[in-house]
């Protein structure tokens, strides 16, 4: 890669990341801590958004299904380093005035930030991918629409973003918390009727090294950490939190960072219940019952009424993955607009770009389900998580070298525990996602 290294941000006239909605939303000067945490709230949930999006569900499942709540604790490191990467986004946004995309086009050469490019886009592809087959699967156990067309009929959702974008991002931002609490109130309901084990629950908080030693359970940890720790999340955090009319001088960035990263962990912290709640049911329900080979959420789905007794389990689960499937779209969508105009400059109108990127993930998944069914969509939901983890380097590395530059960030750079700390993240992450290439070319 041609590293062409600029230390300091160059003086360009770059246009503000998200241009129609940059400071668009007032955050009261003299107000009370609550009155500012609610201006600021919004860009967390819809970052939340991204952590519990269908592809979670079948690593979830599949995790619990067969192993208990053994990898609970994977799902707990991976929200924590989640909160950690989050931080750094929210700092590089509020200091830089850049998202992540415009940061590494500022900084690397043209050949490293094509490459960059192409990266996230895949990701954004199999970001897109996991909800299309989510919201077919969802349409197909609610109202038995086949798989081919509930996979055609998502993406009319094109029309769904472009009425959203018009009303203002304050709107965008209130159907994704409505989504979120639909989704929140269908697992509290499901954990309540599943009854785990508390004691199991809390020992499977403690990470285990049998998830290290086990090849099987290892590819199932990498894909949460992939489920959860998604690479257009990055993007996606340092360019809405733009969207706050803050005061961009010291006083006003060190609060708009403070406030903005509260409402992040509190998203996430919400997001890692969810996804919790995901394995607990799985393994309260299925692994204790001796049903182990249960990774697909249509048998999940058919299952859980008959195990659990009560016939409402299997709808309430349909719904939260309908709702998870559609909020999902709303934010990859804005994720690819920010990556293609970060990196390339190129400026597309909305519904074009969602038009493209939803073909992208639409055909494959089509070709799929008329060739293999319900099993084949189950496999290729679990394969998009674990491509999702293998392009999430390319998006941590940048992200953690720009917050721990004192050239770029100035008195906000990364302080020496923090720095540590998101080079170690980065290295786990390098290093799983370097044996899960070996486990899957050489393994056995």
């Amino acid at each position: 890669m041609n590293f062409n290294i600029k230390r300091a941000w160059r003086k360009d006239k770059t246009l503000h990341s998200l241009p129609e909605v940059y400071s668009s939303i007032n955050v009261p000067k003299n107000g009370s801590f609550w009155k500012k945490y609610l201006a600021f709230a919004g860009p967390g949930l819809m970052i939340a958004v991204g952590y519990m999006d269908p592809g979670n569900w079948a690593t979830d499942i599949a995790g619990g299904a067969q192993f208990g709540y053994t990898l609970l604790s994977v799902v707990l490191i991976s929200n924590i380093f989640a909160m950690v990467l989050q931080h750094l986004s929210v700092k590089l946004g509020v200091v830089a005035e850049r998202d992540l995309a415009q940061a590494c086009r500022d900084h690397f050469g043209p050949k490293t930030n094509f490459m960059l490019w192409i990266f996230c886009e895949i990701a954004i592809a199999a970001c897109d991918l996991a909800e299309v087959i989510g919201s077919a699967i969802a349409l197909n156990l609610l109202f038995h629409i086949p798989l081919t067309w509930g996979i055609v009929i998502t993406t009319i959702d094109v029309l769904l973003i472009l009425l959203l974008q018009s009303k203002g991002f304050r709107w965008i931002e209130s159907i994704v918390g409505g989504l979120i609490f639909i989704i929140l109130a269908c697992f509290v309901y499901e954990i309540i009727v599943s009854q785990p084990e508390l004691n199991a629950v809390l020992g499977g908080l403690v990470p285990q090294k049998e998830i290290i030693q086990n090849p099987a359970m290892l590819y199932i940890a990498i894909g949460i950490l992939g489920a959860t720790v998604m690479p257009h999340n990055l993007y996606l955090h340092s360019s809405i939190v733009q969207t706050r009319n803050y005061n961009r001088d010291k006083e006003g960035k060190k609060e708009a960072i403070k406030f903005a990263t509260l409402d992040s962990t509190v998203s996430l912290l919400l997001a890692f219940f969810i996804n919790g709640a995901i394995l607990i049911l799985a393994a309260a329900t299925f692994h204790t019952t001796g049903n182990k080979d249960v990774a697909d959420i249509h048998d999940a789905y058919k299952m859980l009424a008959p195990i659990l007794g009560a016939s409402m389990a299997s709808i309430a689960f349909a719904i939260a993955l309908l709702a998870s499937g559609q909020n999902s779209t709303l934010t990859g969508t804005l994720a690819g607009q920010i990556v293609m105009e970060g990196f390339l400059n190129i400026r597309l109108k909305p519904w074009l770009r969602r038009l493209i990127t939803r073909l992208i993930a639409v055909i494959p998944a089509l070709i799929v389900a008329i060739l293999y069914g319900e099993k084949g969509t189950t496999e290729l939901l679990v394969l998009s998580q674990v491509i999702l983890s293998m392009q999430l380097s390319f998006a941590v590395v940048p992200l953690v070298m720009f917050t721990s530059d004192k050239e770029k960030m100035g008195s906000f750079v990364n302080k020496p525990f923090l720095k540590i700390s998101a080079w170690i993240i980065t290295f786990i992450i390098i290093v799983l996602n370097l044996y899960l290439l070996y486990q899957t070319f050489f393994g056995e």
